[in-house]
């Protein structure tokens, strides 16, 4: 019988094409994304509980996240007339197209809710903006997480499931810790709440994610990504129990536990899009998962998911 076929590589080359977005403009793009969207949900929570220095405090970030976020993209596609080249068609299949609108509807809001609440004028044309954000910021804190799945890349593709969740969960996070960061204490303790429940999640998302990837989580644990996301959960466990042990006595610990929630935050996002170059770049993350779900019935049977072609045992996890 001919031996079976040990795939090595495609003459040398990927067999997809790594995606040619810039690791600043766009990992940023969806921190700062994710920082905006979520910020107006604390926002608008916040101005309901008349809490309004932590209302006007993440009014005025979310604007600055979203403006920052938007140049980004901008900066990414090389003219800002290509951004409204997306706009000249509404195509519901497509998370490019649906991200563009929901920017373009976000923020005029953010930014009306921000000056209002600035100024002190115009009260009830703040709070319908204020609402709006709130609305479509959970949209914008997440859409990039689909964006990313319905593209090829193996480390992006086969946790489509689980993105949406962690990309919600890194959001929350970077949200809480602006508002830790700006906000006097005495205004944060839904802050301090959600800011322990954005960890937990954040981690639960991710291991479930390394589960459902089997093989290619090696390029969430290996590599620059792997030491993104470790610094990640590292950062987000102790802005989480500092922000719940001491951010309610002490100024400083607040502040030191939100700039650690920010950064644990960003490093996730840029953590998961340095996995999903590296697995693009490998082409056996896209073979061997493929065949080892094409085997025909009665054939040699299917590859496992932890197996290599190349022989070499991906490294031991505790998750």
């Amino acid at each position: 019988m001919v031996p079976r076929a040990e795939f090595d590589s495609y003459y040398g080359r990927p067999v997809i094409k790594a995606p040619s977005w810039s690791a600043r403009d766009i990992a940023g793009y969806f921190f700062l994304g994710g920082l905006a969207g979520a910020g107006s949900v604390l926002a608008a929570g916040a101005q309901l509980t008349g809490r309004t220095t932590l209302a006007r405090a993440m009014k005025v970030s979310s604007l600055a996240a979203v403006s920052l976020s938007t140049a980004a993209l901008v900066h990414d596609l090389g003219r800002p007339a290509r951004f409204g080249n997306m706009l000249r068609v509404i195509k519901p299949t497509s998370p490019m197209n649906v991200g563009s609108w929901l920017l373009s509807g976000y923020g005029p809001a953010a930014g009306i809710a921000a000056v209002c609440a600035v100024g002190g004028r115009l009260p009830r044309a703040g709070a319908a903006a204020t609402a709006a954000a709130a609305v479509l910021g959970p949209a914008v804190a997440t859409y990039t997480a689909v964006l990313a799945a319905d593209t090829a890349v193996p480390a992006w593709h086969g946790a489509h499931r689980e993105l949406p969740y962690l990309f919600a969960a890194s959001a929350t996070a970077a949200a809480s810790g602006m508002a830790l960061v700006l906000a006097p204490p005495r205004e944060t303790a839904p802050v301090r709440c959600a800011a322990v429940l954005a960890a937990v999640a954040d981690a639960a998302a991710s291991r479930a994610a390394k589960r459902r990837l089997g093989m290619v989580a090696e390029t969430y644990r290996e590599g620059r990504a792997g030491r993104l996301l470790h610094g990640a959960e590292l950062l987000l466990g102790a802005g989480a129990v500092t922000a719940a042990l001491a951010g309610r006595r002490s100024r400083a610990a607040a502040v030191a536990a939100g700039l650690a929630l920010l950064a644990g935050s960003a490093c996730t996002r840029f953590g998961v899009f340095a996995a999903g170059i590296a697995s693009a770049e490998d082409p056996a993350y896209t073979v061997v998962p493929q065949r080892a779900t094409k085997e025909p019935s009665g054939g040699p049977g299917p590859v496992p998911a932890t197996a290599r072609p190349d022989g070499r045992e991906p490294p031991q996890s505790t998750d």
